[in-house]
């Protein structure tokens, strides 16, 4: 059977007028989206403004030797990185378990010093009882009293080496969790962050670590 004549065309104009309806349609979807877009990119750089003029207040509170390693290229770089959010969750993250961390060596260092409390607790005790015993033996004493200072002399010192080497121990913890902060920041692309041992560098991180912890307290508009 042959087609009818204009069944072609009803089908090509259908098609036709239904691009003629899509396309104004199609274009307000454009024009929304590019609104939006506008929209979004100022709102970004509003936030992106008010990091960095927030960041350059913070860095004036600092004094000048440090200031001068804040210049505005790095300030300005990570008011940037703070725009998605993602930097303020890294940095609480590396905020609570560095807390967890110093509260669990902490705690260590308390239990040490309370068990030596306790020890020379005990040594006293029998150290009154060698005395006491002297008493229906006095030619004992002088030797009694010799061996009584030595032993206080020989715990003190243990102690002291055993709280020494405690705190060395804290110490390396603590700047092996700085490298850990440093590697992690590095990757996740702050700006500012570096694995260093140099003093004055870790002090600038940790101003920085500051700063981005306060602005993330803070409203941007």
């Amino acid at each position: 059977m042959h087609s009818l004549p204009g069944s072609s065309l009803f089908k090509g104009g259908t098609t036709g007028r239904l691009e003629t309806c899509q396309r104004p349609l199609q274009g307000k979807e454009e024009l929304t989206v590019r609104k939006e877009e506008i929209v979004r990119r100022e709102n970004q750089q509003k936030r992106h403004y008010f990091y960095q003029n927030e960041l350059q207040n913070m860095a004036r509170e600092l004094p000048g030797k440090y200031q001068q390693r804040l210049p505005y290229d790095l300030l300005s770089s990570l008011a940037n990185s703070l725009l998605d959010g993602t930097v303020f969750e890294i940095v609480r993250s590396l905020q609570e378990v560095q807390q967890l961390e110093e509260r669990h060596l902490h705690t260590q260092r308390v239990k040490l010093v309370n068990d030596h409390k306790a020890q020379r607790h005990e040594l006293q005790k029998r150290h009154k009882e060698l005395l006491q015993g002297c008493q229906t033996k006095p030619h004992n004493l002088p030797i009694v009293e010799v061996q009584i200072e030595r032993e206080k002399e020989t715990m003190e010192k243990r102690c002291e080496e055993e709280v020494k080497k405690k705190d060395m121990k804290i110490i390396m913890e603590l700047d092996q969790k700085v490298m850990d902060q440093q590697v992690m920041l590095e990757k996740a692309g702050v700006p500012g962050f570096y694995v260093t041992n140099k003093s004055i560098d870790v002090r600038i991180q940790m101003y920085l670590l500051d700063f981005i912890t306060r602005l993330g307290h803070m409203q941007p508009p």
